[in-house]
């Protein structure tokens, strides 16, 4: 009878064994909790450098340095000087002016987004920040600085395999990009949509928390979209590409399809061994039974 095999964890994945997958999170101020990529972060599997430019929440992140973490002070964005905005709430910080009329469609936002100081900020271009050498995972939120990003990143994220990044249906600032200028950006860099994160829905104004209607009185707002490599091309991703694409997709979003094709095509190569997918299976049902 065959053993039961043991539950995987990041650093036995069928994927795993290559170099460390780098991440970079830009705009790592921890509001929103454990990141997506947590489950990457084990010895020798993945390290993330980490960007955030308020002092309290850098003060924050440094706490959690190791070796694989680290953190540093840079605005990241088209590299010139900017104003950073600090609001009421740290999480509506931006290098944008708040739009007061977009704002004030929405239940609490106005006060929320009420700008509390303005800070000037030197930004640096993705592509000219020297203590990134490789990038194959970028997680990105900065309120609507993610298109001067992704344009001055080029280079880097040419060899990238996911990002995700928030999105924006309304705007929340003056002169924000919103979802089609983003989505239109990432695809002429080789990247499709893969799924969403989350979205993120809103009451509209003057509604209040407490009225029944509120939930049937909601605005889409933004959300947080995962893009990938072109599927369909996975034929011209490097062995590391499609290792790391594959750990990525399995142990930060449990989207399991993309793994699965990265193993596939990989076997194809003859890199992995033809058993791969059926370990990768076993070892998911093991990691994904209940808890008893």
């Amino acid at each position: 009878m065959p053993s039961t095999p043991p539950a995987p964890d990041a650093a036995t994945h069928v994927l795993s064994g290559r170099r460390p997958v780098e991440i970079v999170d830009i705009g790592a101020n921890p509001i929103d909790g454990e990141p997506p990529y947590a489950p990457l972060l084990e010895p020798g599997v993945a390290r993330v450098t980490g960007f955030e430019p308020q002092e309290s929440a850098y003060a924050e992140l440094t706490t959690r340095e190791d070796g694989a973490h680290r953190y540093l002070p840079y605005a990241v964005g088209d590299g010139t000087e900017h104003t950073l905005r600090l609001c009421v709430e740290s999480g509506f910080a931006s290098m944008l002016e708040p739009d007061r009329a977009q704002l004030g469609l929405l239940t609490d936002f106005p006060g929320m987004a009420s700008v509390t100081d303005r800070v000037p900020m030197a930004t640096r271009r993705l592509d000219d920040i020297t203590e990134i050498e490789q990038l194959d995972y970028l997680k990105i939120d900065i309120q609507g600085g993610e298109l001067d990003v992704f344009r001055h990143g080029r280079r880097l994220l040419a060899r990238a395999v996911a990002v995700q990044t928030e999105v924006g249906f309304t705007r929340l600032y003056e002169d924000q990009p919103t979802f089609a200028d983003l989505d239109l950006e990432l695809r002429t860099q080789g990247f499709v949509p893969h799924l969403f994160v989350n979205t993120k829905t809103w009451p509209l104004a003057p509604l209040q928390w407490a009225d029944p209607l509120q939930e049937q009185a909601r605005h889409l707002v933004e959300a947080d979209v995962l893009y990938v490599r072109d599927l369909a091309r996975l034929d011209v991703l490097s062995e590391d590409q499609l290792h790391h694409l594959g750990l990525i997709c399995d142990l930060a979003y449990a989207s399991y399809g993309v793994t699965l094709l990265c193993i596939a095509e990989l076997v194809r190569r003859g890199v992995l061994d033809p058993d791969s997918a059926r370990i990768f299976r076993d070892q998911l049902a093991v990691r994904t039974q209940p808890t008893p």
